[in-house]
């Protein structure tokens, strides 16, 4: 199954960004979304390090309360 994380935006440095979710920050490239206004603070879906979805934050929110659900029904922490 593949699946695409919704992450937060902290900083955008050309082709590549900051991005954080649950905590963990990590680089992602916005290249695909070039013809997008992204900016700090806006919300996007990862996949495979790179943004292909810009996202509201209540979808981005709606998403990680079903991923955790899906954790939590197969017994693993929400944070893992």
């Amino acid at each position: 199954m593949c699946l695409g994380i919704p992450v937060q935006i902290r900083e955008i440095d050309r082709y590549v960004a900051r991005r954080e979710s649950k905590g963990v920050e990590r680089h992602v490239s916005p290249f695909l979304l070039q013809h997008e206004s992204l900016a700090p603070d806006g919300f996007v879906v990862v996949y495979v390090g790179y943004a292909i979805q810009k996202i509201a934050e209540q979808e981005a929110r709606t998403a990680w309360e079903l991923y955790d659900q899906m954790l939590a029904a197969e017994g693993r922490p929400s944070d893992a």
